[in-house]
């Protein structure tokens, strides 16, 4: 994530509150967050994905929910917080994981990778904190093969109006308190509200997606509404065989 000042200030919260994000992420969802990330991996098409990026992938919760699913593949973990690769290296390690899924310090911005290195570019609650929404998006294309699949996990508002305000109650006003308290690093959590509130809707995310050159995005909410899960495939090769992309445009149903 470039982005100068704002950027290394997003860094370093995001590296204060590492000992304690997974206890956060577990409290603060109620502990829907391990099934949002579960649906989220299997969100990925099936067959073989030999490569796959975890982008923004913190702690590597949803890099193991990938490589759980997926003994054949190589999921790169790939985080700019430093804090956070330490602590996804150990989970991994502790999983018997580490051996196929390495960890990588990277900014999403400007990504260490060839063209077309990847098979599959997963992101989880990243998007939203990328300085250049366009850009981040844009370099995930480009490390996809042609063919290739992007699934984003990211919050979102629901479209109920007595659980959007509910929601909008606890987002604006108990998960900051709450957040800052345990994690003891304030306005992290205040930032993560704020970020929420003042991000796209999917229909917004979608239509991003598709400007960064996919040719069509499908998204499903979850928890009524609370997250999106947003999926897109790199336009193959002209002359290629295989299906054409599923569903372009939105779809708004699911739980």
């Amino acid at each position: 994530m470039s982005g100068g000042s704002d950027a290394a200030r997003v860094r370093r919260m995001f590296g204060g509150v590492a000992r304690r994000y997974d206890l956060l992420n577990h409290l603060l969802s109620a502990n829907l967050d391990r099934a949002w990330r579960r649906a989220a991996a299997r969100a990925l098409p099936p067959g073989p994905l030999p490569r796959v990026l975890d982008l923004c992938g913190g702690t590597g919760d949803l890099t193991i929910a990938i490589a759980r699913g997926r003994d054949a593949s190589r999921v790169v973990c790939c985080d700019f917080a430093h804090p956070m690769l330490l602590a996804a290296r150990a989970k991994l390690g502790r999983r018997g994981l580490g051996g196929r899924c390495p960890v990588l310090e990277g900014d999403a911005l400007r990504l260490p990778f060839r063209d077309e290195t990847f098979d599959a570019v997963s992101v989880a609650f990243g998007v939203r904190n990328l300085a250049d929404l366009g850009g981040g998006l844009r370099e995930m294309h480009r490390v996809l093969r042609p063919g290739g699949a992007l699934v984003v996990l990211e919050f979102s508002a629901p479209p109920a109006s007595v659980l959007s305000r509910l929601y909008r109650f606890y987002l604006l006003w108990l998960l900051p308190r709450l957040g800052d308290a345990v994690s003891r690093e304030p306005g992290a959590y205040g930032y993560l509200a704020r970020s929420i509130a003042a991000f796209p809707g999917p229909d917004g995310l979608a239509a991003r997606i598709r400007e960064a050159g996919f040719p069509g995005c499908s998204w499903r909410r979850r928890s009524g509404g609370i997250v999106a899960i947003h999926t897109a495939l790199k336009a193959r090769a002209a002359g290629a065989a295989g299906p054409s992309e599923r569903g372009a445009g939105s779809r708004p149903g699911g739980r």
